[in-house]
């Protein structure tokens, strides 16, 4: 593959300066898109917890409320469709002009949600067209995350795919951050103001970071592995029929691996919730907590990253999983009993386990996923699979207030998260190690 193809020798193979630049390139672009796309997403959740209801979903008692959260898990309804539509896009048509195609249908129905009438003007069509953009925000956040992973990791030198690749996770992290920290000003406006423009603000910034992505996306080039293949006329038609028929097992490892992304939405949502109701806590510094844990993990998801890509993705992601293991029991029990004005120890260990065990599997897992895949149906794979792991990891806030139910039952969640991220582990321990694998060489089916 020219003077890229990398060797299994501990030598860094030859990179020229052209395809580095598109390697920087689709790394912070991947990081820009997954920043927008997480940042689309928990700005319309703090909406819905804060604004939406009275501005759309006007109802006696709490049914209005219910009907604005109901919208922020309607998009995953769509997700599973984005994956499959996205990922054929990605593998037939080619991974820049999907990843172009899906970030503007992003922006375009984030965008549009801030300019859109309320129901006291337009009456039932407000809150449909609410439910038609996050339908769409879902369709897009199908294929997004998974075909940056996919672009760059094809892009970057083999010896450098986890750091590179990491960069889109961390943009991710990124989104959550800034989706925070845009509301704390905003709610310090008047309660008029913040309901008649106020609320739409977030929104319509989101066209600016668009704007920034499509232009970052314009300059990059197909991966030279996609090219090859469509030069050798090995473009799959239907690549979800193609996965299922020969990659099974990869897609179910890998699904099994996703289960562990169940860990931010029970610290994310369901301890924000637990910690204020039973613990007490307030909720101003349970949200200080989650942001400062998050801040660490975008710090530290490109050295894991860098740092797989020296010793293998295995050790780091099944590293990561341990420390969950381990400090998720912890943290639940402490958070359980802990009071206002002592909550030292739950600050420690939900640093611990989201800045280093959450972070490493995170940083580990985009590059790893489509490493386990050939080229001509390495988006598709990548994305359908992931989608299916996400399917209990997006409903894992539920099912933990599910097992929490009214007798405090924290050793329940606790056992429930632990064991998910069990599952991952042991999906991890039986797939195949990737990270000193040529990229011309990953997915191949003889590799043991």
């Amino acid at each position: 593959m020219s003077t890229t193809s990398a060797s299994h020798g501990s030598t860094a193979p030859a990179v020229t300066s052209e395809r580095l630049k598109n390697s920087r390139n689709a790394a912070m672009s991947g990081f820009v898109g997954s920043t927008l796309e997480y940042y689309d997403f928990y700005i319309f959740a703090t909406a819905a917890a804060l604004y939406l209801q009275p501005l759309f979903f006007p109802a006696e008692g709490n049914a209005g409320q219910i009907y604005a959260f109901a919208t922020v898990g309607v998009s995953y309804i769509t997700r599973p469709l984005g994956a499959v539509m996205w990922g054929w896009l990605g593998d037939v048509i080619g991974r820049k002009r999907a990843l172009m195609a899906c970030i503007v249908l992003m922006g375009v129905s984030t965008f549009v949600i801030g300019v859109l009438p309320t129901h006291a003007s337009i009456g039932v069509w407000a809150p449909v067209l609410v439910i038609a953009m996050r339908l769409l925000q879902g369709l897009s956040a199908g294929g997004e995350s998974p075909g940056s992973s996919s672009l760059s990791m094809e892009t970057a030198p083999d010896h450098r795919r986890g750091f590179y690749t990491s960069w889109t996770i961390a943009g991710a992290t990124a989104g959550l951050v800034l989706s925070s920290a845009i509301f704390i000003p905003l709610n310090m406006l008047p309660e008029e103001f913040m309901l008649s423009f106020g609320w739409r603000i977030p929104f319509l910034l989101s066209i600016v970071v668009t704007v920034v992505t499509v232009f970052m996306r314009r300059r990059l080039k197909e991966p030279e592995v996609f090219e090859e293949a469509k030069e050798h006329h090995e473009i799959v038609k239907v690549p979800i029929a193609f996965l299922v028929k020969n990659y099974p097992t990869q897609m179910l490892r890998i699904a099994g691996m996703a289960l562990f992304l169940l860990m931010v939405g029970l610290v994310s949502t369901f301890s924000l919730a637990y910690g204020t109701k039973v613990a007490g806590i307030n909720s101003s510094e349970m949200l200080t907590l989650i942001t400062v844990s998050n801040l660490g993990t975008l710090v530290m998801v490109p050295v894991f990253g860098a740092l797989s890509d020296r010793i293998g993705r295995r050790p780091v992601f099944i590293g990561g999983c341990i420390i969950m293991i381990g400090t998720v029991i912890a943290y639940f029990g402490t958070l359980s009993n802990a009071s206002p004005g002592n909550t030292w120890m739950v600050w420690v260990l939900g640093i611990i386990m989201l800045s280093f065990g959450y972070a490493a599997a995170n940083a580990v897992y985009v590059v790893y996923f489509p490493e386990q895949f050939p080229a001509n149906v390495r988006y598709s794979g990548m994305a359908i699979s992931l989608m299916l792991g996400l399917v209990i990891a997006g409903f894992a806030p539920a099912i933990a207030e599910a097992i929490n139910g009214e007798n405090n039952n924290w050793l329940g969640v606790a056992m429930f998260a632990a064991g998910g991220v069990a599952i991952s582990a042991i999906c991890a321990l039986i797939t195949p190690e990737t990270a000193k694998i040529p990229t011309a060489l990953l997915g191949q089916k003889k590799r043991k």
